[in-house]
């Protein structure tokens, strides 16, 4: 554990002497930093806990702003050479995600630089609630209030990282106050997972209790927050504890204590469903949409993933700010999700062909006939053919969503260079800036060469000039109520099959898109709803980082990829062509590797008394 509080002394508050402010909410950005105050002097307002915080908030804010990457462990999207992708020199450069594992498998192994960035922002929130916690006995009583908030966000914060750290290594060390010296923590021992699962659910608790019921200013946290991060840690307990955790040594599934899980989250989720006056964005209505080839007006869920959405907006529980053109905090959401097209972005992270027909008929409300790849080269009616992949009309009266989230031959998004708008640019797969006429108008195709499946990102793509790929300020989520609505359907169908109240609201979720009500055969059973609920999971919360912890807690990778020792699963393209096969002759050992992270060997090296996760021994 030495070099993980080396780095946490140098990534976090270096004790009481240094504070560099960063944003956790756009309108703190311009304010003064207070640096090398020593902490007697510091610590003796509100406001001074308020600019502790911050750091706090940035901090845990580096280690979930690109959950996107994750996606990649899934089968849905494409994450390409992480470390350019994470590319460069400190937080907000993606540092903690560098290095990291993001293919359908293998990936266990390389998160050493993420765990040291979550303990880093362990110490930083740490550093906060010990400090504020000693102001208290002074503090005037119209500041008690103020400062016990400030505390409740801390400890949500941390919490949020303990639960991101229990999902990935299951028993983990536990540091619950602020390290100044190594010497307090290099023989520290894992502890068992339960342990911290409870010490986790005391912190949402406390941020439940002390935290307003809804936040003064953009990226604060606020009640609904804590109660939804507590009821998606008892809902993930409910699925360990169901389906079992063997990788994870002395973990024993348990049906009842599964129950009871389910229960709590269920609660919790309900709660934030009922007693805040919580809505989705644009109150869930579908909203307008262009023909096939336009994209003048899009739909309302694609608006949700731009800055357009940052302000009123009640679906937004949970999110961290970024600070736009010219403050160095901006997120990079175009640089990973666009095309050279646009900004002279990168494209590291792209839709796998697989995705397109999760997209269910806006008629039906059912699943469409799989698409047909076609080779263009091979086939003269390749854009004409019925059903085909590379046929417009082939994408007609879908969810919304899909339009929203994914570009196919022919779709359109507003090219920038420079900060201005070179005008649309059509998306043709291995096409790239070339001359094109369509009906009667020039156009230069989308220049990109970072995906091989056929289809690219609409979803965080913005369709306005002006900031430039890595300025953008959109408030990026880690918690969402439509991702709530889902997780109460989950848990209460968990605990008592398909409920009415539950129904309703996947059907909330479904309106967005356009789509009808659920039928009665996707309703009518434990196993029908929740396949409903995970189709809804899948194309509702995709590219957000939720799906590969979602198939590590269900047990679903031999579901998704096939028993150990098979044939595996090719990824393929519009054109038919195999691209990537996954799980091919996979060994049980690297199943069981996928399911549970490695305990950093460099850090096992320092402390004699961190164990290793039974797979990786």
């Amino acid at each position: 554990m030495k070099k993980i509080h080396i780095n946490i002394l140098s990534l976090a508050l270096a004790a009481t002497v240094l504070f560099t402010v960063a944003s956790c909410r756009k309108d703190l950005l311009n304010q003064q930093p207070t640096t090398e105050l020593g902490g007697e002097s510091f610590w003796q307002t509100e406001a001074d806990a308020t600019y502790a915080l911050q750091g706090a908030y940035t901090s845990v804010r580096a280690c979930f702003d690109r959950d996107y990457y994750f996606d990649g462990q899934g089968e849905y999207v494409r994450t390409r050479n992480s470390n350019n992708s994470t590319s460069g020199g400190d937080i907000y450069g993606g540092a903690p995600y560098r290095g990291g594992g993001y293919n359908p498998t293998g990936y266990g192994s390389n998160f050493n630089t993420y765990y040291r960035y979550l303990y880093g922002a362990v110490n930083r929130t740490n550093y906060v609630i010990d400090n504020v916690n000693k102001m208290l006995p002074q503090a005037k009583a119209q500041s008690v209030e103020g400062l016990e908030a400030i505390i409740a966000e801390a400890r949500l914060l941390r919490g949020m990282v303990y639960f991101r750290l229990i999902s990935m290594w299951g028993d983990v060390p536990y540091i619950g106050h602020t390290v100044l010296d190594n010497a307090q923590v290099q023989d520290l021992a894992r502890m068992p997972i339960a342990q911290v699962k409870d010490s986790i659910i005391a912190d949402f608790t406390f941020a439940a209790e002390k935290l307003p019921q809804s936040a003064s200013q953009l990226g604060r946290a606020a009640k609904p927050a804590a109660l939804a991060f507590r009821g998606k840690l008892q809902l993930f307990w409910g699925s360990w504890k169901k389906n079992g955790w063997p990788e994870l040594e002395g973990f024993q599934a348990n049906a009842t204590e599964a129950k009871i899980a389910f229960g709590a989250a269920a609660a919790d989720f309900k709660s934030v469903i009922d007693d805040f006056g919580l809505t989705l964005y644009k109150n869930g209505e579908p909203g307008d949409i262009d023909g096939l080839g336009k994209a003048e007006v899009l739909p309302n869920y694609y608006y949700l993933f731009t800055p357009l959405a940052n302000e009123d907006n009640p679906e937004m529980l949970m999110v961290f700010t970024h600070g736009g053109t010219g403050t160095g905090q901006g997120e990079e959401l175009m640089r990973d999700f666009a095309g050279r097209s646009h900004e002279g972005s990168q494209l590291w992270v792209s839709p796998r062909y697989e995705i397109a027909d999760r997209y269910q008929s806006i008629v039906t409300g059912e699943f469409l006939s799989p698409l047909t790849p076609v080779n263009p080269s091979k086939f003269a009616d390749a854009r004409t053919m019925e059903n085909s992949t590379l046929n417009p009309q082939s994408y007609a009266d879908r969810d919304y969503r899909m339009k929203s989230t994914i570009q196919w031959d022919y779709e359109m998004s507003v090219g920038m260079k420079s900060l201005k708008s070179t005008g649309f640019t059509p998306y043709i797969y291995k096409s790239w800036g070339a001359n094109i006429t369509i009906g009667g108008e020039n156009y230069i195709t989308y220049n990109t060469d970072g995906t091989n499946s056929g289809y690219v990102f609409r979803k965080f793509v913005r369709n306005y000039a002006g900031q430039g790929r890595s300025d953008g300020d959109y408030a990026f989520p880690v918690m969402r109520l439509a991702d709530v609505y889902l997780m109460y359907a989950e848990a209460t169908n968990e605990y008592n099959g398909p409920q009415e109240e539950a129904i309703a609201l996947v059907n909330k979720v479904r309106h967005r898109g356009n789509l009808p009500p659920l039928t009665s055969a996707r309703t009518g059973s434990k196993e029908a709803f929740f396949a409903a609920i995970e189709q809804e999971r899948i194309v509702e919360l995709i590219g957000e980082g939720q799906r590969p912890f979602d198939l590590r807690r269900w047990r679903a990778i031999e579901r998704i990829w096939g028993a150990p020792g098979g044939s595996g699963v090719w990824r393929i393209d519009t054109w038919g062509a195999q691209q990537s096969r996954y799980y091919q002759n996979t060994s049980e050992r690297t199943y069981q590797q996928n399911y549970i992270f490695k305990i950093p060997q460099s850090e096992r090296d320092r402390n004699p008394n961190l164990t290793q996760n039974t797979p990786w021994m």
